[in-house]
């Protein structure tokens, strides 16, 4: 994988992350997010967790969101360990955007994408030695 494959694939999961800062912002709540409305309310009204079970859904998205900038610093520092952490983020993200598929559908789905590509691309795992 040459490197400006691996720049854009970096910016677009640093990108990724900075968006799961919106829904810790938005179910914590400490603004008010037009695209993830507050609620405490998920899996389409089975699933209450109320105001505090809510508090610790929003911690959710933060760690996420420190996960994949992260994997994305170290995959593009070159370092190997970034990978594992970019795939157990990946799974993670899939499932709080699972629990609120009505408003965040598109992160299960960009999560889905992401996962798809470390699965059929042999090459995303010789990436960080390219870097060095």
């Amino acid at each position: 994988m040459n490197k400006p494959l691996i720049i854009v694939l970096a910016f677009l999961l640093g990108i990724h992350g900075l968006i799961h800062l919106l829904g810790f912002v938005a179910y914590w709540p400490l603004k008010e997010v037009p695209q993830l409305a507050y609620k405490t309310v998920f899996l389409n009204g089975h699933l209450d967790l109320g105001a505090t079970g809510t508090h610790m859904y929003s911690i959710l998205w933060f760690i996420v969101a420190l996960g994949f900038l992260v994997a994305t610093v170290a995959i593009f520092a070159g370092q190997s360990w970034g990978l594992p952490i970019l795939i157990i983020t990946t799974l993670l993200s899939g499932v709080i955007t699972a629990l609120d598929w009505n408003d965040a559908f598109r992160g299960t789905l960009i999560d889905g994408v992401i996962l798809a590509i470390l699965m059929l691309s042999p090459q995303i795992t010789k990436m960080t030695a390219q870097l060095r």
